[in-house]
């Protein structure tokens, strides 16, 4: 037998704080979630414990908004869509960059507590959320879509597929928090622009009428050369875009071609002499 709870519904997927929570009478199932807590520019902050009822498809977010709702009503976290789409509600689940409306608490070993922390390569603002904002402003150094005037507007399928892979980025910011060389850069953030806008700027370069020049923000002023290849950035991907092998390792070599390449530089002493 079973006891159904019913509340106000909230829009989104999979069981919620308040939709309806089926709980197991006869072994009130519960598990325990522990999330980080925390003031603005906390960086440690504090862990609390609750206990949450156990219900059939229910995901990490639903915890957490279960939490709010019945325990700590002043708890933060970021969410919109509870679809997997928006990428706001970006948090560290036992200790791996993951979107906690994708993340199915049945996956996890339910006899040990479910870790909920905040990314912890940006400040917080408060508890869950934080301060995002610097991946915003690395956006608008990038420079936009620039049409070709010298050829006719049509190109193959799989150019365009190229380009359309780096399109479906959802900006959850899980690849720049996984990134070492920007992990725990909270103050200042070095000269490297992150694997998210090394996708964006590889979704413009590889569009067949983008006819912008980008390789030298890239070396210089984005740092692409920083990068060594460890694959986190596309390890965590919740849109499974293949960060390191479709975006950064050709945007290196076009970097090595223009840049390295000792015919070129060759060609470009000759042309400066004269």
């Amino acid at each position: 037998m079973s006891e159904t709870v019913t509340s106000t519904q909230v829009h989104g997927g999979g069981a919620t704080a308040d939709q309806i929570v089926s709980v197991d009478s006869a072994t009130n199932q519960h598990i325990q979630v522990r999330i980080n807590r925390g003031e603005a520019g906390e960086i440690e902050g504090r862990w609390e414990e609750f206990t949450v009822p156990l219900a059939k498809g229910m995901v990490v977010l639903d915890t957490v908004l279960w939490v709010q709702a019945h325990q700590a009503n002043d708890l933060a976290a970021r969410w919109n869509c509870k679809a997997a789409k928006c990428g706001s509600c970006s948090a560290e689940i036992n200790g791996k960059p993951r979107l906690m409306c994708k993340t199915r608490v049945e996956d996890f070993n339910l006899a040990e507590p479910i870790l909920i922390q905040p990314l912890q390569t940006f400040k917080r603002i408060k508890d869950l959320v934080t301060d995002v904002s610097w991946n915003y402003r690395i956006n608008a150094t990038i420079k936009p879509f620039t049409p070709r005037q010298d050829r006719e507007w049509k190109w193959f399928q799989h150019d365009a597929d190229r380009a359309q892979e780096m399109r479906k980025c959802i900006e959850c910011f899980l690849c720049q928090d996984v990134c070492h060389v920007l992990r725990y850069q909270t103050e200042e953030k070095p000269q490297f622009a992150g694997p998210r806008y090394f996708v964006r700027t590889a979704g413009l370069d590889f569009h067949p009428m983008d006819g912008a020049e980008r390789l030298e923000q890239l070396a210089d002023e984005h740092g692409l050369g920083l990068c060594n290849i460890t694959y986190c950035c596309s390890e965590v991907c919740p849109e499974h875009i293949a960060i390191t092998h479709n975006a950064i390792i050709p945007e290196k070599e076009r970097v090595v071609d223009e840049f390295h390449d000792p015919v070129k530089k060759f060609i470009r002493k000759i042309q400066k002499k004269k």
